[in-house]
């Protein structure tokens, strides 16, 4: 077998949806419009948090680091496909394809431990009402998200180092939209047990850890709400952590589906349409489910809406 290695240069040919030549034209509209609501969307959370002094708190500091990780994250992915749906140009270059992994894997991975902070936030607010504003202190905050953005970098730059290091054979395809890990794998050539057993590991760590995590915050708040007597209370205490529950539900769903799996069982075809569905779906969603969940985000957002009735 050709050992790719010695021929990167000539990069990759993204398959994309090619296969399915009828879906392209279809793809390319839902997509660019879905790709312009998270945009419109995440920008406008990051925006709402920042002018309204009633947001300047730790739920929305966080909130919004996740926009803006979403909005990287799609744009990482969504313009090479939608040239990719077009028929332009399906070739990437393998070093913008180590580059793209390797920041795909980068802004996943901070989210999943952002993810975890956030949870760790929704527990103090509900479980330790009183003290609160004590736990999370802005410093503390800034610790917390620095440390998801380093820790998310740190696993990246590790399971990027060793993807390059495994010896790729075969064809210039990859039978992906973009460079994906479960993909690059199915290059690799036989003798890559031990690599693709550490990169397991790394993923486990970063991937299910941070969902049992999740997973035992829940269980403490579910109990300090069933320990609630009045229904308001319940439904107030439930209302703080239903929007975040929800995103928890959704990105370590298709997360585990995709990199918790052998790679020998991993389908190429069902892979691109569940990367479509994180890579676009979620990032578009994850707006829509704080805002219309949330009271303080809908109240800025009518705020915002009224201020432009007015001048008109």
């Amino acid at each position: 077998m050709e050992n790719f290695n010695t021929s990167f240069g000539e990069g990759f040919i993204l398959v994309g949806f090619s296969d399915w030549p009828q879906l392209e034209l279809i793809l390319f509209i839902y997509i660019s419009i879905f790709y312009s609501l998270t945009l419109f969307g995440n920008t406008t959370i990051i925006i709402l948090s920042r002018l309204y002094p009633r947001l300047h708190t730790p739920m929305y500091f966080f909130l919004c680091h996740l926009s803006f990780l979403d909005f990287c994250y799609t744009t990482s992915t969504v313009p090479q496909l939608l040239i990719n749906l077009s028929g332009l140009d399906r070739t990437i270059s393998y070093g913008g394809c180590v580059a793209q992994l390797f920041i795909v894997l980068a802004l996943g991975s901070i989210e999943s431990m952002l993810l975890v902070v956030m949870a760790f936030d929704r527990y103090a607010a509900v479980c330790r009402p009183l003290h609160y504003t004590t736990i999370m202190h802005p410093l503390l905050c800034l610790t917390l998200a620095i440390a998801a953005w380093v820790g998310g970098l740190m696993n990246s730059l590790i399971q990027t180092s060793l993807m390059m290091a495994m010896p790729l054979c075969g064809l210039h395809y990859l039978n992906h939209f973009f460079c994906e890990m479960p993909v690059f794998l199915k290059l690799a050539c036989e003798d890559t047990e031990g690599t693709e057993a550490k990169m397991f590991v790394a993923r486990v760590i970063v991937v299910a850890v941070p969902a049992a995590l999740i997973v035992g915050s829940y269980a403490h708040i579910a109990q300090a709400v069933l320990r609630i007597k009045s229904m308001a209370g319940r439904r107030k205490a439930f209302g703080t952590c239903g929007s975040h529950l929800l995103v928890v539900c959704l990105f370590y769903g298709s997360a585990m589906y995709t990199y918790l799996q052998p790679t020998g069982s991993y389908s190429e075809s069902e892979g691109k349409f569940v990367a479509l569905f994180y890579t676009i779906i979620i990032p578009m969603l994850n707006p829509l489910i704080y805002t219309l969940r949330n009271k303080d985000m809908k109240g800025a957002l009518w705020k915002v809406l009224e201020r432009g009735r007015d001048r008109e």
